[in-house]
């Protein structure tokens, strides 16, 4: 086999004529594609071209997104470097090679977030919200913090002699915390002796910050808002919680533990007790990363990583603010919304404008609807109008994630009060969502509902309602299938898909899917929906392979999908034989790709981009050109293995034709963005989309499209006005 180590440095690809597309040298590593998802996440927070308070809000979710990334799949290589396995990725990579490469990349990245952290915080001192240290303190705000503390901290806090108490307490992971070395030895004048014992019972403790009080602390100040952080004002008089001993030194730090608690659901008779343990049993998981405020002093740190049993690669010493996750806190802060982008309000679905009657609009036409551009109250209203309908008989509906404070859930709970059959699939597995899947569970139950708790060994994914309805003597289907949550919150800010529709092939599917869902039958007979992990992924490979088959030089295929992440191996090699075959292979993945573009022979037909704007991109779209008879689908499902083998997913063709040009237009504006598009390198790296023309920005666009599409129909589009500063 050629050596596909082999690059051409000009070029950027492996100059391998032919490739086992088996070979590790043709994939990218999961977790190091995953890190570079993050690292686009913080070329936002970095930008210049955005306003502070967004700038601020990427920077955040940075950290959000890294916590999640230690909690599951550092964990994950943890468990399986301690077991011993030896086992390769994609790429060839050991767990223990992976873990080395990503502290690597990883203390490089949050190196690179502090330093900006410091640049906006320093510009937004500017712009008149100062968060300040200890040592820039007046006076006046010592003695300030001084009375909060001794009036309203210090009778919540609680120190902990971690060095002396058996067992140790069990620290939450996530959550900030102040050490302190004591010493009881000093001079007559109270400072620490400088004798070779001084130190000799220097003790370490704990002080857990509360995590019921803010953050920042607003001081007294003359012009500017002006802030201090909790962890600081604790640190600074902490002397008062130790009569009688000296404070040698402090510092901050937090530590995340191993949050992959596998939940064993086949013989379980009491699933939601089971998932409740495994909830509890995050807190006392392994500790997998710990941070500590940078020049932390060496007994603190030392004796930390001694222990949570880490070793030195899984230490991050942080120059600034620990858990920047708060930064969002700042960036919502009133009063600063000049620094803020322009809001951009959902707008009525342009099939929907002026429809009065949502059951006769439905059976007029498919309807499409696009979040956030589009308002997701039209799914709110299809569940109100169904609960209070008389002539509603059933609704069906699958629950992976939902708000709050959910006007979904209310629905299905007025339509079990008022005596209609009410059937929900709640997935308590949803990881981080248990607690609150587990509450729904319990609520639905009461009001009446039918609660399934999931498929055993299965998550289901798939999003999905049903509402059966009696008309003029005869039974209609009305579906909603998507590719998003039924989170009214989320609906703002994800990017999805969902479609509307009455077509008895499609209602007949979905009604034999909650069927499967719900007793034994078997996925058997279905003609429009296709089902993970049942034949998925062998659906989409039959269409690679077709569009294969459709290419001819005068005429070359082309296939063209939108997907979170990518890296099924199977998916990745049919579609590295598609380019090989001459079909144009256009990706637009978010997250995860593990399929190496541009080498040479195998994937120079292979275009990878991702882009991340203000929307997160959520949506799952597949087009293929079929020979000039042109076919799109969206799916519940991504490109992982998960999706394809441990999931209940959906796949589902768009049928009516305006709507997939409408699809198909949608993805062109994708694949033309060149303001906040990365292209993928054959070497895993991302590099900016190299501005041809005009410069277009897929949301905004997207975006002018609803708000045209509005204006056309003559209605009057959502507005909102910017909040400016009072002078202005």
């Amino acid at each position: 086999m050629a050596d596909l180590r082999a690059w051409d440095r000009r070029n950027g690809i492996c100059m391998a004529k032919k490739a086992d597309l088996d070979s590790p040298d043709l994939y990218l590593n999961r977790e190091l594609s995953w890190l570079e998802f993050n690292d686009r996440v913080l070329r936002e927070g970095l930008s210049k071209s955005l306003p502070l308070m967004e700038r601020l809000k990427f920077l955040s979710i940075v950290s959000s997104n890294l916590d999640e990334f230690f909690m599951i799949r550092v964990a994950g290589l943890m468990q399986q470097r301690s077991a011993g396995v030896t086992k390769t990725d994609l790429a060839g990579l050991t767990s223990a090679e992976q873990l080395s490469r990503i502290s690597e990349r990883v203390h490089r990245m949050v190196a690179e977030q502090s330093r900006g952290i410091r640049e906006c915080l320093s510009e937004l001192a500017g712009e008149g919200l100062a968060v300040l240290g200890p040592a820039e303190w007046t006076p006046m705000q010592q003695r300030f913090l001084g009375s909060q503390f001794a009036g309203e901290i210090q009778p919540i806090v609680t120190p902990l002699s971690v060095q002396d108490l058996d067992p140790p307490p069990v620290l939450p992971g996530l959550r900030l915390n102040v050490a302190v070395v004591l010493s009881r030895r000093t001079d007559g004048g109270g400072a620490v002796s400088g004798g070779a014992d001084a130190h000799e019972d220097a003790r370490i403790v704990v002080i857990p910050v509360p995590g019921a009080l803010p953050r920042f602390i607003t001081m007294p100040s003359e012009q500017l808002v002006e802030v201090a952080m909790l962890e600081d004002v604790i640190a600074a008089n902490a002397g008062q919680l130790f009569p009688g001993c000296v404070i040698e030194a402090a510092c901050v730090f937090r530590f995340t533990r191993d949050a992959d608690v596998a939940i064993e659901d086949d013989d379980a008779a009491d699933l939601l007790g089971v998932v409740e343990e495994a909830v509890l049993a995050r807190r006392r998981r392994a500790t997998v990363r710990l941070s500590v405020s940078a020049g932390a002093d060496p007994r603190i740190r030392d004796w930390l990583a001694q222990w949570l049993d880490l070793d030195p690669e899984d230490v991050y010493e942080i120059d600034g603010m620990l858990d920047a996750t708060s930064l969002m806190e700042l960036a919502t802060r009133p009063g600063f919304e000049r620094l803020t982008l322009p809001e951009w309000p959902p707008q009525a679905p342009r099939d929907l404008v002026g429809a009065d009657d949502l059951w006769a609009a439905m059976r007029e036409r498919d309807v499409l609807l696009f979040h956030p551009y589009e308002s997701f109250q039209p799914v709110v209203r299809l569940l109100e109008e169904a609960a209070a309908d008389p002539q509603v008989l059933a609704i069906k509906q699958t629950l992976y994630r939902t708000s709050g404070d959910s006007p979904v859930i209310r629905a299905l709970e007025r339509a079990a009060d008022s005596g209609k059959q009410v059937t929900v699939l709640v997935e308590l597995k949803a990881r981080f969502d248990e607690s609150r899947n587990v509450n729904w569970a319990r609520r639905l139950e009461d009001s009446g509902c039918h609660v399934i708790y999931g498929v055993a060994g299965l998550k289901t994914h798939a999003k999905a309602i049903l509402v059966v309805r009696r008309e003029g003597g005869r039974i209609r289907r009305y579906a909603h299938l998507g590719t998003g949550n039924y989170n009214d919150r989320t609906a703002r800010l994800y990017s999805d898909i969902g479609l509307l529709t009455t077509d008895r092939d499609t209602g007949s599917d979905v009604a034999a899917f909650f069927n499967l869902l719900t007793g034994y039958s078997e996925a058997v007979g279905w003609s429009e929906l296709s089902i993970a992990p049942v034949e998925l992924r062998r659906r989409f490979i039959e269409l690679i392979e077709r569009e294969i088959s459709a290419s001819t030089p005068d005429r070359a295929g082309l296939i063209m999908a939108k997907v979170n992440s990518l890296q099924d191996k199977r998916i990745c090699k049919a579609l590295y034989g598609a380019s090989r075959a001459g079909v144009k292979v256009m990706l637009n993945v978010r997250g995860i790709c593990c399929l190496r573009p541009g080498v040479k022979h195998v994937s120079d037909n292979v275009e990878v981009v991702s882009i991340v704007d203000r929307f997160l991109e959520h949506a799952r779209v597949f087009y293929f050109s079929n020979g000039g008879h042109e076919e799109v689908y969206l799916s519940s499902a991504d490109w992982m293995a998960r999706n394809l083998d441990r999931r209940l997913e959906i796949l589902f063709p768009v049928k009516d034709p305006n709507l997939r040009r409408r699809l198909i237009g949608a993805l062109v504006t994708y694949f033309a963005d060149n303001v906040k598009s990365r292209r993928l390198r054959a070497d895993g790296t991302y590099e900016l989309t190299v501005a041809k023309g005009a410069p277009l920005r897929a949301q905004e666009k997207l975006y002018q499209e609803a708000l045209e599409a509005v204006r056309s129909a003559g209605a009057v589009p959502v507005r909102f006005r910017p909040l400016m500063r009072p002078e202005q």
